[in-house]
């Protein structure tokens, strides 16, 4: 009896560590690695009257085995959550290149078209009109000098503060950046079906350097941050006003802000549910 019951008492420490390997997740280490020493002081105590316990060596080396696993795991999830992150950088690159590059082509068809109407206004002797055509070609020419100039600076683009207080509170802020020529388009996909409700928009300017200020506004907003752990998510737990102190000292003074966000879907929600009570939305 004293020959096989040690072998069985270590073949169900073996299972229980087994188990909790299988179904370990990064966040859990800390109840397995409590529930390894349960089973550990568990099986001593069974064990005392023939001096049965598990070897400390070997007990150290499984703990080990479950904060290897933890950590291989976690790795997982963040070489996962960055190859989709860079899936996501890579096709708005492409929306943004796509976006320059049919905006180029119309401004240059527009370029054409007003270029042939002076010709032929200079051919007819019409000065007044010539001279209004050359001035639209010269808008023309400045929005083509502002297309190329984005294309070549990757660095330039709308810096933007949104909320969306139906989906995250009236607390909770995404400051970010886009590279798009219309901005709007961003904010659109952002709100798309993976939020019940839109964003809306407190300050929204154009900077030659947006990389930079998007940057150092995660620096001043880190004590907020919502996720921590992966710091390509940009949620902070502010309010816009606060946030807008930080953009007011690295922009210059915002054009236009706003600070009490519209969410018009949020509120209509509010008050159809106030109405008749056939929805779970509450005020936050």
């Amino acid at each position: 009896m004293i020959r096989y019951f040690p072998k069985l008492m270590l073949r169900a420490f073996n299972a229980e560590v087994d188990t909790l390997v299988r179904g370990l997740k990064p966040y859990k280490l800390d109840g397995a690695l409590d529930r390894l020493k349960k089973v550990a002081e568990t099986i001593e105590r069974l064990g005392k009257t023939m001096n049965i316990r598990i070897y400390q060596p070997y007990y150290k080396l499984r703990v080990r085995e479950l904060e290897l696993t933890a950590d291989f795991l976690q790795k997982q999830v963040e070489q996962k959550e960055a190859e989709r992150l860079e899936r996501d950088r890579l096709r708005e690159e492409r929306k943004v290149q796509q976006e320059i590059e049919r905006e180029r082509a119309r401004l240059e068809k527009e370029r054409l078209h007003f270029s042939n109407a002076l010709d032929a206004l200079v051919a007819k002797g019409d000065e007044a009109g010539a001279e209004r055509m050359r001035a639209q070609l010269t808008d023309v020419d400045r929005a083509i000098e502002d297309v190329d100039y984005r294309a070549a600076n990757i660095r330039a683009g709308y810096v933007y503060l949104i909320s969306n207080i139906g989906s995250f509170g009236e607390k909770m802020v995404k400051v970010g950046m886009t590279r798009r020529l219309d901005p709007m388009d961003r904010i659109r996909e952002l709100s798309d079906a993976s939020v019940p409700f839109n964003f809306d928009i407190h300050a929204l300017f154009f900077s030659k350097d947006a990389v930079s200020i998007e940057t150092a506004m995660h620096e001043r907003l880190a004590g907020v941050r919502v996720n921590i752990v992966n710091r390509r998510r940009k949620l902070f737990r502010a309010t816009p006003l606060k946030v807008k102190a930080h953009l007011s000292e690295l922009a210059g003074e915002l054009l236009e802000f706003q600070e009490t966000p519209e969410a018009i879907g949020y509120r209509q929600c509010l008050v159809l549910a106030g109405g008749n009570g056939t929805t779970g939305i509450t005020a936050q």
